[in-house]
């Protein structure tokens, strides 16, 4: 087969490593990818917005299956392209991807579903926006409803964090994404990550992890995109999936079919746990990051053949197969992020770490210029490993973490603390 992945960050190499294990995979292709993804696949220079370029050059490279990454090429309909040209593309409609890229569609969806999510009011005028939290009080959420790049939400623990957050969102901050405002309330409780591969109602579980978002050691300092993260979610009983499914995610699925806009793809369902309840905090559309490293690092190759199925309408044919293991993932990142970082900075020892089926250094935002490998991003790297116990995983990731050469780069060295 050849295979297309669409994105260029740590989730994109984790997916790309795992398939490129399957024999079936014949040919990878990665567009635009990074540094790190360049040593086991094709890198292609393509604009992954475009979903005519995506599909002119899927079709002239005779692509069998296309996988799409991040979600911003979902929102603008890149997997409807692909449909319409005949080829056989992972991830949802636009209309379908509204699960992301819209707060209060995925709201509208949960009220039709009943699934047990956080009360919730929207906005789109600044007055009634802050006189609502002005009555409710903090703490409180307010999130922008569209796509803002993983920064559109405050949990706000004060009532002057929260209208702050608001004159943000109305003051063109998050641009389109902040013109509507979803607020609701805060949900106590454990949060964890719950995938899943979807064919319209057809549901295939696909493994837990829990990430970490504050930048510092002890959840301190400011909400990342992910610091680290860890499977399985020691949270997530079987008795808790199991409710999952069929309280949140089952009837959100059936209410997509029955309004006329199937699912079909990778959901990931963010969920805050109190008490044994479940409740749905957000859907996205695609892999978390760095949720995806781990979740790749424990299925490896099979993978290919769960994405294929899910696909070609035939989820229902396939099942993961899980060892006994466990997976962890530390992120390095650059000295100021989620604020300022420098970029353009080197890094050095990446050729001599190991590297196999157990431990991997996954890249998120990296490039090669003149023969080194450069920092692009804030979240650069991903030490990747996996063990008999999480103990062992987490011992081979920092031992990994710690090999590396780059004075400009940070971690936290507290990943999977909860667990632990």
């Amino acid at each position: 087969m050849n295979i297309l992945i669409l994105g260029s960050g740590g989730r994109e190499h984790a997916i790309a490593w795992a398939i490129s294990q399957n024999p079936k995979c014949d040919r990878l292709i990665v567009a635009p990818g990074n540094a790190g993804i360049a040593r086991i696949a094709e890198c292609a220079d393509l604009d992954i917005l475009d979903g005519d370029a995506v599909a002119e050059f899927a079709g002239d490279q005779a692509i069998d299956l296309t996988i799409v990454g991040p979600e911003a090429p979902l929102a603008a309909g890149v997997a409807d392209r692909l449909r319409a040209a005949g080829l056989t593309v992972l991830g949802p409609s636009a209309e379908a991807a509204q699960l992301e890229s819209s707060k209060a569609f995925t709201k509208e969806i949960c009220d039709i579903a009943g699934a047990p999510t956080a009360a919730y009011a929207r906005f789109s005028e600044a007055g009634a926006a802050r006189d609502y939290v002005t009555a409710q009080g903090a703490p409180i959420v307010i999130k922008a409803d569209g796509l803002a790049a993983g920064k559109g939400v405050t949990v706000a623990m004060t009532l002057d964090e929260a209208l702050g957050a608001l004159d943000d969102m109305f003051s063109g901050a998050y641009g389109d994404a902040g013109a509507e405002v979803v607020i609701e309330e805060f949900m106590e409780g454990e949060e964890a990550s719950y995938f899943f591969l979807v064919d319209g109602e057809d549901v295939l579980a696909v493994g837990t992890a829990q990430d970490h978002k504050r930048a510092f050691d002890g959840d301190e300092g400011p909400n990342t995109g992910g610091m680290g993260a860890y499977s399985p979610a020691p949270v997530l009983t079987d008795e808790i999936a199991r409710r999952t499914v069929d309280e949140i995610i089952r009837p959100t699925m059936k209410a997509m079919v029955e309004r006329g806009t199937p699912f079909t793809g990778i959901l990931f369902a963010g969920l805050m746990i109190k008490d044994g309840q479940p409740r749905l905090v957000e859907y996205n559309v695609r892999f978390g990051d760095p949720e995806a490293q781990v979740i790749m690092m424990r299925l490896g190759g099979q993978v290919l053949d769960l994405f294929q199925a899910a696909a070609e309408g035939r989820l229902s044919d396939v099942r993961p197969t899980w060892a006994e293991d466990h997976a962890m993932t530390v992120v390095l990142a650059a000295q100021g992020y989620p604020g300022v970082y420098e970029k353009g900075t080197e890094i050095r020892g990446l050729d001599a770490l190991p590297e196999d089926s157990h431990r991997m250094m996954f890249h998120a935002g990296t490039a090669s210029r003149d023969g080194k490998t450069v920092a692009t991003g804030g979240r650069v790297l991903n030490a990747t490993a996996r063990g008999a116990s999480l103990q062992e995983a987490r011992d081979a990731a920092y031992a990994l973490a710690h090999a590396v050469d780059w004075p400009e780069g940070f971690h936290r060295t507290d990943i999977g603390w909860r667990a632990l």
